[in-house]
């Protein structure tokens, strides 16, 4: 079994690492934060739960807000990859494939629709909600790569094409991790009792 990089460990906690992350296949030790290039929200800090109004607890749920520093100089193209951890074992579940960020300082904003997208893990080109379990935790990385030349890719495509657009290409990674834990159903309210 290929293991964990430990270049990336540092930054990754245990329960949140998968050998088959995209940034553990694209990144390394000398692209990872290269030039200060960071990933940060202003909804939650490094670590911390996603708010319900980011995933499928809530109805009108959207994507969180992101901001980054500028990457490397001579990057054509900033392209964000969101996967969940799930368990060992569990081949992480793609909710984000974002491309055709400008290769500067900036941000998504909450809900904002990107220039371009690919598919998640249920085959739209949507934020896929974080839905787990009543009581499971798991783990969300979002993950920015800045790239030496603009991706060719068609809208829509697939988390492998990209992965494999990027070969070779990656000038810096950054990487920003979140969790979320499902919360416990109410049985009384979805059976429709009235409580006076």
């Amino acid at each position: 079994m290929i293991e964990f990089p430990a270049w990336l460990a540092p930054v990754v906690p245990a329960p949140a690492r998968h050998p088959a992350l995209a940034v553990a296949a694209l990144g390394s030790a000398a692209t990872l934060g290269r030039g200060g290039f960071a990933l940060s929200s202003a909804a939650f800090a490094g670590g911390e739960m996603l708010d319900p109004s980011f995933t499928a607890e809530e109805e009108d749920a959207v994507a969180p807000p992101l901001e980054w520093s500028a990457p490397p100089p001579g990057s054509a193209e900033l392209v964000l990859v969101v996967e969940e951890v799930a368990g060992e074992g569990k081949v992480p579940a793609c909710h984000w494939l974002v491309w055709g960020l400008a290769p500067q300082r900036g941000k998504l904003l909450e809900g904002e629709v990107p220039p371009r997208t690919g598919k998640n893990q249920l085959g739209n080109s949507e934020w896929l909600l974080p839905a787990p379990a009543p009581g499971e935790t798991r783990h969300y990385l979002f993950q920015l790569f800045a790239t030496d030349l603009p991706l060719v890719l068609m809208p829509g495509a697939r988390r492998e094409q990209l992965l494999g657009a990027l070969q070779g290409s990656v000038t810096a990674c950054a990487v920003l991790h979140a969790t979320f834990t499902g919360g416990e159903e109410d049985e009384d309210w979805a059976d429709g009792q009235d409580f006076e």
